[in-house]
């Protein structure tokens, strides 16, 4: 008699997705924001990407011959994370910076605890809060090579510091004809490249949307109602990149979806409290990386109760 059933270990879900096709579909969706950002910003914006890149590449292929394991680079991750990296530096950076914050995202924060996977803050976000803490000079001066680019500042900048400088529309805010680093000023191919991973299913709307809609309202509530204010909180800076492209980092974010919404939340609120009350014009790095410190205890309370189990 022919055996009905087949007995197999776990997983007995499976899906014909890579983490190669995963990876392509990010760095597709990532490409419409980093060509505006070489358009806006010149050829030094070119050159900052294609070094990210590369170092990141190359620093994935050597720590792994290094450790005398499969050489993964063909994954496409380490492009993902240079790619991110490089949109998330000014265009006027000296070019060894994107070569040590690339070394440092693959070599110290992913490998270095196993690769893939295992690393528990996102890469790209860990070696910029490095670089902004080492060489922040550097790191906050910002420049639009563009002759009719708006100016030199960031909108959030000049809110913060009370620059007596012309803030830009709101229709340059979204179209990213404003100061900022090489990926984040153009909020509409943000957007764009996040519906397209919304609609492939790499990735889930529902820490983006939270993440944005909690900034939009803890800006308007405690920011003096101020709708202009609110506005170029969500379009203008880097929220928009950050939380569609790096919140939702699959390693160092929480799996369940009740612990989704709290991690998406913490996001929101620090980045609020970091903008308005801190220091810095900008919160969204610092905000993403805390919570991915508190992601596995996120996800230790936030577990459903298995199948059948005790209550």
């Amino acid at each position: 008699m022919e055996a009905r059933l087949k007995v197999s270990s776990s997983p007995h879900i499976r899906s014909n997705d890579t983490t190669q096709k995963i990876m392509r579909d990010v760095a597709i969706a990532l490409l419409p924001a980093a060509a505006y950002g070489v358009y806006n910003f010149g050829v030094n914006a070119l050159i900052v990407l294609i070094v990210s890149v590369a170092s990141a590449m190359l620093t994935e292929y050597a720590v792994q011959k290094i450790r005398k394991v499969p050489v993964t680079v063909t994954d496409f991750s380490a492009v993902v994370t240079g790619l991110l990296l490089g949109m998330n530096l000014p265009s006027t950076v000296p070019f060894w910076i994107p070569v040590v914050g690339s070394v440092f995202a693959i070599g110290i924060v992913k490998q270095a605890f196993g690769g893939l996977g295992h690393n528990w803050m996102n890469p790209a976000l860990a070696a910029r809060a490095m670089l902004v803490a080492s060489w922040p000079v550097q790191m906050t001066t910002w420049a639009a090579v563009k002759a009719d680019a708006v100016t030199t500042a960031t909108p959030l900048g000049i809110i913060k510091e009370g620059l007596d400088v012309q803030l830009p529309s709101m229709t340059e805010a979204l179209m990213g004809n404003i100061g900022g680093c090489i990926g984040e000023t153009s909020a509409l191919l943000l957007l764009l490249g996040g519906a397209y991973l919304v609609y492939r299913q790499v990735i889930s709307i529902r820490i983006p949307l939270i993440y944005i809609g909690t900034v939009a309202v803890l800006t308007f509530l405690l920011g003096g109602f101020d709708l202009q204010y609110t506005l170029f909180s969500v379009l203008a800076g880097g929220l928009i990149l950050g939380a569609v492209f790096m919140a939702t980092d699959y390693a160092s974010s929480p799996i369940t979806a009740k612990g989704q919404v709290i991690y998406a939340v913490g996001c929101g609120l620090l980045t609020t409290i970091i903008r308005l009350y801190g220091g810095y014009p900008e919160g969204v790095s610092y905000s993403i990386l805390l919570m991915n410190v508190a992601a596995p205890l996120i996800d230790k309370y936030t577990q459903p109760r298995v199948f059948g189990g005790a209550k």
